[in-house]
């Protein structure tokens, strides 16, 4: 690799790299990219892409124990759980054979081995085998990602069979007859959703005061009700001291909201509270790219570190939401401002969070809370899945739409949706903010019916006239 020279080197292989990659290669600038592990990071081997896959499985399990009064009679279903995890290293092992072929499609190229920054101009990569080489990069894109935060003080250390990171939950050898989920953000309500669906009995504890606490108060009021009345037993405000293995399973001692200290015992334990970016043995020091207290890279509107040449996207980046979308969106980003593209930089409040728990849940801009802690003179949209036709026919009729809107131009702030397929539905949000628009606009579009995608046009119609059509 020493005796070319590219353009670009992107260092990571995740939805934030390779997209950053397909990118450059598409705007004619000579591009390689280093991955030491496995093609689509973690999103598409240890995250995203497989997590939804066992949801996917137990989304399905429910419809089939629901089917009787769809007309449809079958025998008492039952989990294969090694078919479901065959299932689920298929879906893995076809998206990151897709991720490969891209790389050549695009004429990129692709080194094994562990990449960090060299002298400048220069990414060392180190193979498995311990062999060095050299590549030479006009300019490098560090996208090497992040891991699961671990909190040694309290023990909640992974060791892949009892305390697990959410990667290492993908691959439980069985389904525990107990699961013990600390963290309660989008990672943690997903696996206590899944696991609760395959019959798992769940407890779900959060540090702050409410569950999926980065979503509007009424999403989390509305979804801590479901999975309550699922069986799932939450405790919110509620303070982990200690968490350990015993002969079974695992034991942990916490400190509830009302200051009573309870112990929980359960077979397995999930811990989701954060992440850790993955810069250790970059060259970081060397180069001295600067970090924030954190240790995630410091980068600016055009991801492009304090180190001329050297970029960061993705989780490994500053910017939140640690999302895989917003590092793709990073990665292009990057590549087109190398390509003298004349990008946009991206607007961080208008991108779309989703949650794949039963309901789902997915939103886009601001909380109402916020809108008003902003200043803005607000008004509300809400409109409930029991009034809408598309929503009977599924008998998924809980949950709804809520639109954050400010009175004096009718500017659309946010939207926070809770119901069936709202993680698609939430599309309809995302263009609205990023095209400015109003109430009024997204009542007066017409939308199609039986749809579930009409009850955004009746809160829209809610936020607008007051009232809804069909509420």
């Amino acid at each position: 690799m020493s005796d070319q020279t590219y353009d670009v080197v992107i260092v990571g292989a995740g939805p934030g790299g390779y997209v950053a990659a397909i990118r450059a290669a598409q705007l004619g600038l000579k591009t390689a990219i280093v991955e030491r592990q496995y093609m689509g990071g973690v999103c598409l081997n240890v995250g995203c892409i497989p997590t939804k896959a066992l949801l996917h499985t137990a989304d399905l399990f429910e419809e089939i124990h629901g089917s009787a009064k769809f007309g449809i009679k079958v025998a008492e279903p039952t989990i294969d759980w090694d078919a479901t995890i065959k299932n689920k290293d298929g879906v893995v092992k076809q998206m990151t054979a897709g991720v490969s072929f891209l790389m050549k499609k695009n004429k990129i190229d692709v080194v094994n081995g562990a990449g960090m920054l060299g002298d400048r101009g220069s990414v060392v990569v180190t193979a498995a085998d311990g062999a060095k080489s050299v590549i030479t990069a006009k300019n490098t894109i560090l996208a090497t990602g992040a891991r699961p935060r671990e909190i040694p003080a309290i023990g909640a250390v992974f060791d892949g069979e009892y305390i697990l990171s959410s990667w290492q939950a993908l691959s439980m050898k069985q389904i525990p007859a107990s699961l013990l989920v600390v963290g309660a953000g989008a990672i943690g309500v997903e696996f206590a959703s899944m696991f609760r669906t395959f019959g798992s009995k769940v407890t779900l504890i959060e540090a702050l005061p409410r569950i999926v606490p980065n979503e509007d108060e009424e999403i989390s009021a509305e979804l801590t009700k479901a999975l309550e009345k699922r069986g799932i037993v939450i405790h919110t405000g509620a303070k982990l001291n200690t968490i350990s293995k015993t002969g079974s399973g695992v034991k942990a001692v916490i400190t509830d909201a009302n200051g009573k200290e309870i112990i929980v015992e359960a077979e397995r334990a999930v811990v989701g509270v954060g992440i850790v970016a993955n810069t250790g043995n970059l060259g970081i020091e060397q180069r001295g790219v600067a970090l924030d207290q954190r240790g995630f890279i410091t980068v600016d509107a055009h991801m492009r570190t304090n180190v001329e040449g050297v970029y960061a996207i993705g989780d490994c980046a500053a910017t939140t939401p640690w999302l895989a979308h917003k590092s793709s969106a990073e990665g292009i980003l990057a590549a087109d401002v190398i390509a003298n593209h004349n990008p946009k930089p991206i607007d961080y409040s208008i991108i779309a969070a989703c949650t794949y728990a039963t309901p789902e849940i997915a939103s886009v801009g601001m909380t109402e809370a916020k809108a008003r802690e902003k200043g803005y003179d607000v008004k509300i949209g809400k409109f409930s899945f029991a009034g809408n036709g598309k929503a009977t026919i599924l008998g998924q009729r809980n949950g709804f739409i809520k639109i954050v809107a400010e009175k004096k131009y009718d500017a659309v702030l946010g939207m926070h949706l809770i119901g069936p397929r709202v993680t698609e539905l939430i599309a309809e949000g995302g263009v609205a903010l990023s095209h400015e628009a109003t109430t009024e606009s997204l009542m007066r579009t017409i939308h199609a019916h039986p749809t579930l995608y009409e009850a955004l046009g009746e809160a829209a119609h809610a936020a607008a006239e007051g009232h809804a059509i069909h509420m």
